[in-house]
């Protein structure tokens, strides 16, 4: 399924031969590939398109069907998740630095690379994660980016025992168990009057959940923002106590609006979260296989990936929507 051009729906596409892998490269299989917010954000315009045909999908689940030279570490037959950081240079600062999510030359699976919404990709090797065996293929699949950039905003929040999570979807819906597992409070905020997205937050062990309008009898020592809402920053801001931390965790958010400065004053910290590293891909999917996540997945048919980007562009569904090529 192919993004043309923006504003277009996906296209089937069909190719004449499979994708044959390159010098360090492997050829996976593709069973399931999650249905991220960033793939309707590409489709809709909202990240500049790469000029060319692309397939979106960077929660990507299969198994190795072929592996180019110099591959070394995987071999045919084995499952392994193909993340949103597709390649970066290595040589730039950031990369030397450890801080490769930062590479100005960075290319992302279903961005500049070709992803997941297809029955065969290939992607870079380096760049592949081994899979946690107590996950079904579409369990897995939101593990790759819902579970990745959860991670690592969770991280950023840092010992935080009161957390807040604005926009409780797929990657909320995650975080919130670890959180959960740790022994934290979890206070999940949604659009007023999803009642479902409330009641999953209840089941997965939310001390709270309400409306994003909705105003806590305490304040939180960190709030995650996963909805792409800018107007949720100043609210966010005013929730937490002085000393903590708002964390912005999407890759594209609408415009924040002014704000006064006294809801930032304080020492109250305002961050943002770009990309992943293969470290973060690592410790979560050690973490993802000492805690057993509860992943709340609806199934679409790979044809039906148009229908899958409407449901999750409306809020039609809680949880992370996964995509099947069979």
């Amino acid at each position: 399924m192919e993004c043309v051009a923006p504003g277009r729906p996906l296209q089937a596409v069909w190719r004449d031969a499979l994708p044959r892998p390159g010098p360090g490269q492997v050829r996976i299989r593709v069973a399931a590939c999650g249905v991220c917010r960033t793939d309707l954000h590409l489709v809709d315009g909202d990240l500049a398109h790469p000029g060319r045909p692309v397939v979106p999908g960077h929660e990507v689940v299969g198994r190795v069907a072929e592996v180019g030279a110099g591959v070394s570490g995987l071999a045919v037959g084995d499952r392994v998740g193909v993340p949103w950081l597709g390649w970066t240079c290595g040589t730039c600062e950031h990369c030397v630095a450890g801080r490769e999510n930062l590479c100005p030359h960075a290319k992302f699976t279903g961005w500049q690379l070709d992803g997941g919404y297809a029955e065969q990709v290939v992607a870079d090797a380096r760049y592949v994660f081994k899979l946690p065996e107590r996950y079904r293929d579409d369990e897995a699949a939101p593990l790759l980016c819902a579970g990745l950039i959860g991670y690592r905003a969770y991280a950023m929040a840092g010992d935080a025992q009161r957390l807040g999570l604005y926009g409780f979807g797929a990657a909320a819906h995650l975080i919130a168990q670890v959180a959960v597992a740790q022994e934290r409070e979890v206070y999940a905020f949604t659009r007023p009057g999803d009642e479902p997205a409330q009641r999953l937050a209840r089941e997965l062990g939310a001390v709270w959940a309400g409306s994003s309008d909705d105003v806590l009898p305490t304040l939180l020592d960190a709030a995650l923002i996963f909805a792409p809402v800018g107007a949720l920053v100043p609210t966010a801001l005013r929730a937490v106590r002085p000393g903590g931390t708002v964390v912005c965790a999407g890759i594209h958010m609408s415009d924040i609006p002014s704000f006064p400065y006294a809801i930032l004053w304080g020492e109250r910290r305002l961050v943002s979260v770009a990309n992943l590293t293969r470290a973060d891909g690592d410790a979560f999917m050690k973490l993802a296989d000492e805690i057993p996540l509860r992943v709340h997945t609806v199934p679409y048919a790979l044809a039906d990936a148009n229908r899958a980007l409407d449901d999750l562009r409306a809020g039609r569904f809680a949880g992370a929507a996964v995509l099947h090529p069979a």
